[in-house]
């Protein structure tokens, strides 16, 4: 368990790029992980986590809800459109908006219940045929039209892809957010956190580092 270890990487970044001590939130990623694993994170104080699935959300979160104070949770993996409105009830930020009927969808149910998680959207900073998000160069444009809908647009999300120097995808999604007016960037996972730090993340996403290898 190397939570403090972490955190620690984490200040040093961010002081190293000249950043506001904390403020770079650090996102453990709980994705099927087992719950006592969970627990030991939440224990040593951990609040802010990141689940892929919606069902694995809800099967495991309550219980920790009702036993440990001011836990923020975070969807990081793709939401299928019949499992929007779980998802708007159980996460307080949702980073993969990649399409327009999602977009709907979320929109429409934020209507209904006068309230919506925060919203990042997920741009395909590789151009990966397999990998979900927007092209580049279709962001602005779907940035405006989420904007259109009401939905709280609060920043960007990327996957770089694995053989690549992330480096130029992290400046291709800040210059996105840039121009755009958006604030915050999530990026950056166990292997390359630091360096999104430096190029301006507000939110890393870190499993392996804080929890040890996946189980599944």
């Amino acid at each position: 368990m190397s939570l403090a270890t972490i955190t620690e990487r984490l200040r040093r970044a961010e002081l190293n790029a000249g950043r506001a001590p904390g403020s770079v939130s650090l996102i453990a990623v709980s994705k099927v992980q087992p719950p006592e694993r969970v627990a030991e994170v939440l224990e040593q104080g951990q609040r802010v986590f990141g689940e892929n699935r919606v069902q694995e959300a809800q099967s495991r979160w309550p219980d920790f809800q009702a036993r440990y104070q001011g836990i923020e949770l975070h969807l990081i993996g793709p939401l299928q459109t019949n499992k929007a409105r779980a998802a708007v009830e159980m996460f307080d930020a949702i980073h993969t908006l990649d399409r327009l009927k999602l977009a709907q969808v979320l929109a429409r149910l934020a209507q209904e219940r006068g309230a919506c998680p925060e919203v990042f959207i997920q741009v395909n900073t590789g151009a990966e045929p397999q990998k979900a998000g927007i092209l580049p160069d279709a962001a602005d444009a779907f940035i405006a039209d989420a904007r259109a809908m009401d939905l709280p647009v609060r920043g960007l999300m990327c996957i770089p892809p694995a053989a690549e120097d992330p480096a130029p995808h992290f400046r291709l999604l800040g210059a996105v957010a840039a121009r755009n007016g958006l604030s915050d960037l999530s990026m950056g996972m166990s292997d390359d956190f630091e360096l999104a730090v430096a190029l301006g993340a507000t939110h890393v996403r870190v499993g392996s580092a804080i929890f040890g290898a996946r189980t599944g």
